[in-house]
């Protein structure tokens, strides 16, 4: 893991000496372009969704899903208020909120937001459109440590320094949920997964914060630095144990340049009281969760806008990367991967994929899972 984190901090250095032209447009995700490019009042409409196909190798049967379908609406009541909502079909049978918030443009660098809203952590949580990302599947170290699409109540600001080449954001979140309806909700195999309220009568006992620094100021490269900080929630304040304290800390870049993009990001998060916590409720909780990985991409010009990128990623995370107590760290928990594929972008905001993965954890005597992933992305 060392040697992989000197990788990054090499490529980020070698980056550098590329040209200091600002692209603060370079990265967008729906809900900032569709409030960003409204020139009058009133209502504009955006989405994206995925249909997938999945195959383990051996199986006698793949699976074929409508994996998401989102509609996005945003409203502008005049220059400085607008309004942004984001729902989402998943697998054709669930609905869910996934952002809900009013903006206020105070100034010309700071915007006042408060809703249900993405928490700024690694780069798939706020930029999780399809047509975003190489590979069918968003990456796993955003699905078991971030984990995504991670999106909570609160109120906080946000804005540019252009001068000093920056975008910040500050929020108060109610934080993960860690007990309920007297069980314990955590666990060790996906970490604070199933601890995410998404906006749906959530309890609070204490905000949490949430901030990130996001650097703009050489052409094609974004980097971003984020930190949550704060403790689990409960509906029962009077069981002792019942929460945690939660510190996550993500380091992210993503660097473009002609045809060549690389992306990637390191997230530790480190948990307090898990021994008291596990001991109440049963669980295996970790005491720190950690996850990285890094991805090259190449794209080779076609006809017209049409493009094929073949693109290489790998990933590491654990989910017991150290444990508190009796607890001994469950070796199926320390996963990696490879996934390779294409990415064959027909329109801009339409790309066909396929990829394979190889998933590998540290139990001894365990084998190699694989498994075959195609699928249709769009976004509008």
């Amino acid at each position: 893991m060392k040697n992989l984190k000197l990788l990054v901090v090499a490529l980020l250095i070698a980056v550098v000496g590329y040209s200091q032209d600002q692209q603060t447009n370079l990265y967008q995700n729906s809900g900032n372009r569709l409030l960003n490019n409204q020139t009058q009042n009133g209502i504009t409409i955006g989405g994206y969704g995925q249909i997938d196909y999945n195959e383990g190798d051996g199986s006698k049967a793949g699976n074929l899903d409508v994996h998401r379908l989102v509609l996005l609406f945003a409203y502008k009541f005049n220059d400085k208020v607008s309004f942004l909502t984001e729902v989402e079909y998943e697998h054709v049978k669930e609905v869910y909120v996934e952002q809900a918030f009013v903006k206020y443009r105070a100034t010309e660098s700071l915007n006042v937001l408060a809703g249900l809203m993405l928490v700024p952590m690694g780069i798939v949580n706020e930029f999780h459109e399809p047509t975003t990302y190489y590979g069918v599947e968003r990456p796993n170290v955003d699905k078991y440590i971030v984990p995504t699409t991670w999106r909570e109540l609160g109120i906080g600001v946000s804005g540019r320094i252009d001068n000093a080449s920056l975008k910040y954001q500050a929020y108060l979140f109610n934080g993960f949920k860690s007990f309920g309806d007297g069980a314990g909700v955590l666990r060790g195999s996906d970490g604070l997964r199933k601890g995410r309220q998404k906006g749906a009568e959530s309890v609070i006992n204490s905000p949490n914060f949430s901030a990130k620094l996001d650097y703009y100021g050489i052409r094609g490269l974004r980097v971003g630095l984020s930190g949550y900080f704060g403790n689990t929630q409960t509906d029962d304040a009077l069981v002792d144990d019942s929460t945690v304290g939660v510190s996550m800390i993500g380091l992210d870049a993503r660097y473009k340049y002609n045809n060549l993009e690389l992306r990637g990001q390191y997230i530790n998060t480190s948990l307090s009281d898990t021994e008291e916590y596990n001991l109440l409720t049963g669980k295996d909780l970790g005491s720190k969760m950690n996850g990285l990985y890094g991805e090259v991409a190449y794209s080779f010009d076609l006809k017209g806008v049409e493009k094929l990128t073949p693109f290489l990623r790998y990933e590491k995370h654990n989910t017991h990367a150290e444990t508190e107590g009796s607890l001994v760290a469950n070796e199926a928990y320390d996963r990696d991967e490879i996934i390779f594929g294409l990415n064959y972008k027909v329109a801009n905001g339409v790309a066909f994929k396929a990829d394979y993965q190889l998933m590998n954890n540290a139990l001894s005597g365990s084998d190699t899972s694989k498994q075959f992933n195609a699928g249709v992305a769009i976004w509008f």
